[in-house]
């Protein structure tokens, strides 16, 4: 009996959906894996909704070039099985499961945010907290929901990107398009 006479129309938020918000990065064969991320993701997650791709020096080692992008996920999967997605993803790009933290990647697929969720764990910290220290994560995010409210600053992604000091980390725009 209870919940199945529910309104949606009185309690909408029963009938949406969770929104994630991954943060995608590459710098080995960088073009090649971020477009073969972008076609597993837009499979996996019907709606997937990408920003612009952009390059970026390496943060934390000496290597080429980034490739970086923000996909907006619109589903009902727990953050387990989302994280369990994305790690298949990677490994489909060639990343190994233990590659080290600081050094070149084929792909790297990391949880920004799932919806208003606020966690540590030994395996996630949600938000993300680099969301807020990297212009890579930050303004590609800023592009698709200005409008999103980060959790725990209780800013808006587009009020924080309009305060973000951009010069320290400048970033290209490319041409690669994600959502074809």
């Amino acid at each position: 009996m209870y919940g199945s006479s529910v309104d949606a129309r009185i309690c909408p938020s029963l009938t949406e959906v969770p929104h994630v918000y991954v943060a995608g990065g590459s710098n080995i064969a960088a073009e090649e894996n971020i477009l073969r991320a972008a076609a597993e993701l837009r499979t996996a997650f019907p709606g997937a909704r990408f920003s612009a791709c952009y390059a970026n020096a390496a943060v934390g080692f000496s290597g080429d070039e980034f490739i970086n992008f923000v996909v907006e996920l619109p589903t009902p999967r727990s953050l387990a099985d989302v994280i369990h997605e994305l790690r298949r993803i990677e490994t489909l790009c060639g990343r190994p499961r233990n590659a080290p933290r600081w050094a070149p990647r084929s792909m790297d697929l990391d949880v920004l945010l799932y919806d208003d969720l606020v966690l540590t764990n030994a395996d996630v910290k949600l938000p993300r907290p680099d969301l807020l220290t990297r212009p890579y994560m930050l303004g590609p995010m800023a592009q698709i929901a200005p409008q999103v409210l980060h959790p725990t600053v209780k800013r808006s992604i587009g009020e924080l990107w309009e305060d973000f000091d951009r010069a320290s980390h400048p970033m290209r725009r490319l041409a690669l398009n994600l959502g074809a």
